[in-house]
């Protein structure tokens, strides 16, 4: 019995799909409620200081278990990054794996070409060109810009926080990882 349901764990390839994105000290303005006659007013410092955020939302071969992996980086992403995450990814998703991502050029060239054949367990597709909207990973972003959104920390340490309790809470709920999911224009449906 167990050789069984060793085999058949074996079945099929996780599905990753990755993107990258930033998050600026500048607030993120969105309608909210306030008392007639009060309108909210929301100061801020203006920086322009970010943090680059890489990330893979995954979904498990028998398509029962989503992930969303994370890393924090206060400069801009360089191909470097994406190969340090790529690791982290391959050391926490079993088997193999079908990465999805776009053709941006930090997707490309000799050193990630490099990387890609010496782990065989990584295979990439990529998305067709300007198709946002088929990366769930993208609507990862809308759900931490919208937590995000009318805040207005001061430095780095307080957005890489805020930034962090968000990922957690959506890390925790396959509610949400699924609605990511659903709201692409894949033909996947969870």
């Amino acid at each position: 019995m167990a050789r069984r349901r060793k085999k058949a764990r074996g079945l099929g390839a996780h599905l990753a799909f990755l993107d990258e994105s930033g998050f600026l000290l500048i607030p993120n303005l969105r309608k909210t409620w306030a008392p007639v006659g009060q309108t909210p007013i929301l100061r801020h410092h203006y920086k322009r200081d970010k943090i680059s955020v890489i990330s893979a939302l995954t979904v498990s071969a028998r398509r029962r278990r989503m992930g969303l992996y994370m890393q924090f980086h206060e400069k801009n992403l360089t191909v470097q990054e994406v190969i340090r995450f790529l690791q982290h990814l391959l050391r926490h998703v079993p088997g193999p794996v079908i990465l999805l991502w776009d053709g941006g050029s930090i997707h490309n060239g000799p050193k990630i070409q490099a990387f890609l054949k010496r782990h065989l367990r990584l295979r990439v597709e990529r998305f067709p060109g300007y198709a946002p909207d088929l990366n769930p990973d993208e609507f990862v972003w809308n759900n931490l810009d919208h937590a995000l959104s009318n805040g207005r920390p001061d430095h780095l340490a307080g957005l890489r926080e805020n930034l962090r309790r968000s990922v957690r809470r959506l890390q925790q709920s396959q509610r949400l990882l699924r609605a990511c999911i659903n709201a692409s224009d894949l033909p996947l449906r969870l």
